[in-house]
């Protein structure tokens, strides 16, 4: 197995990320540094990311998958350099190197996932997989009118290039729902700002086939053998591939 994909699948990062840190010059193996993600591995060698030896796991090992509540004020990373708290320490799982599956930015509430498993996180947030992400947005300046509904339905112009087409219904005034599959920072922001709907609260109420449901604000579940298998399953007619990894809505 490559190396990067061998790091994604330990739960170090998503596959890419993986790959940076190889290239970056911070995994060794075996004692020396090694710079090329494809290099082979067979998983019994040691392995190093900054220093640190490579927790080794079994083949067909269960994996932790963690859904959780996201408060606002919250961030979704392992660690933050300005104190602040993150999702991460939501979570109990001792000996469990838990990394978020993509990202919400810190004042968006709502269902984010947690896991060790690389391989998994890769194909939830990577856009060529086209895991859908549901939100409710509530929005300035209602109701929101039809031409605007239809410009974040049809796709909008961004500094990053046009977005791809939404499912948007307003189900009250100057409350959305939007549907998406990509994971553009702060893409929903954006959008609504677009035209002309800034937003005043955002919350992901479902990921995939994962619903936020009535889980109070901060709280924490573990996913089943059965609803980690249904992650796994592709979306209906999309074959996999590559492009952009998912960031913060």
């Amino acid at each position: 197995m490559r190396l990067g994909k061998h790091l994604a699948h330990a739960g170090v990062a998503s596959r890419r990320a993986s790959e940076q840190l190889v290239k970056g010059g911070r995994v060794e193996v075996d004692g020396a540094v090694v710079t090329d993600p494809a290099r082979d591995v067979g998983g019994e060698e040691d392995i190093r990311v900054d220093g640190k030896t490579l927790r080794r796991t079994e083949p067909g090992a269960e994996r932790a998958v963690y859904l959780l509540h996201k408060p606002a004020g919250v961030v979704s990373t392992a660690k933050d350099t300005h104190g602040r708290r993150t999702v991460v320490e939501f979570v109990r799982a001792p000996g469990v190197r838990l990394y978020p599956v993509g990202r919400l930015d810190a004042e968006t509430t709502g269902l984010i996932l947690l896991t060790d498993d690389g391989d998994l996180a890769h194909r939830l947030t990577h856009p060529s997989f086209e895991v859908p992400k549901l939100y409710v947005a509530e929005v300035e300046h209602a109701p929101v009118r039809e031409d605007a509904l239809r410009r974040l339905r049809e796709g909008v112009r961004l500094e990053d290039g046009m977005t791809a087409p939404a499912r948007v219904k307003q189900v009250r005034s100057g409350v959305l729902e939007l549907t998406i599959h990509e994971g553009r920072k702060r893409q929903v922001r954006r959008m609504c700002e677009e035209v002309g709907h800034a937003v005043k609260r955002l919350q992901r109420v479902a990921f995939g086939p994962l619903k936020l449901g009535d889980l109070a604000e901060g709280g924490v579940r573990r996913l089943s053998a059965a609803e980690i298998e249904r992650l796994r399953a592709p979306a209906p007619g999309v074959p996999g591939g590559t492009g952009r990894d998912g960031q913060r809505a």
